[in-house]
């Protein structure tokens, strides 16, 4: 059909175990966190608040994982952005940007197929570090025969 095009997402398993390597990964640091997994829409496919973790971040997490959804980590898309005054004024006033760390695409063979988005640690470096962790089981996502 000319009309349709054939896209991926990240299944409902594979989000699962990316929430559950990033949780591993904070205890491991000693941290709390809300992991946020989207699919390649912007809807959210999987989640986990850890005890402690703050409730005001669970939306942070969320828009963290919806702006990575542009292709790049969130805190690449802030060092791109502050060098264009207009982009720098304009898009951080856009419903569910976040433009700081913690926020990662989920790519195979170079297809966005979902993102993660992680808020609540005392570091922003602890939320790199944890979805870090989660992008690891990727790899083999998706087949990479279409």
């Amino acid at each position: 059909m000319a009309n349709v095009v054939k896209k991926h997402s990240i299944s409902s398993e594979l989000a699962q175990k990316m929430v559950d390597r990033a949780v591993a990964k904070a205890r491991e640091l000693g941290v709390s966190e809300n992991v946020a997994i989207l699919d390649d829409g912007g809807n959210l496919k999987a989640f986990s608040r850890m005890d402690g973790a703050p409730i005001l971040c669970i939306e942070i997490a969320q828009n963290k994982a919806y702006t990575a959804l542009f292709g790049v980590p969130t805190h690449d898309l802030f060092n791109f952005i502050q060098a264009d005054p207009s982009l720098l004024a304009g898009m951080p006033t856009l419903p569910r940007m976040a433009a700081w760390g913690g926020g990662f695409p989920i790519k195979v063979d170079g297809e966005i197929v979902g993102a993660i988005g992680l808020s609540g640690a005392p570091t922003v470096q602890n939320d790199i570090d944890c979805a870090r962790a989660a992008l690891a089981l990727v790899s083999d996502a998706v087949p990479t025969k279409r």
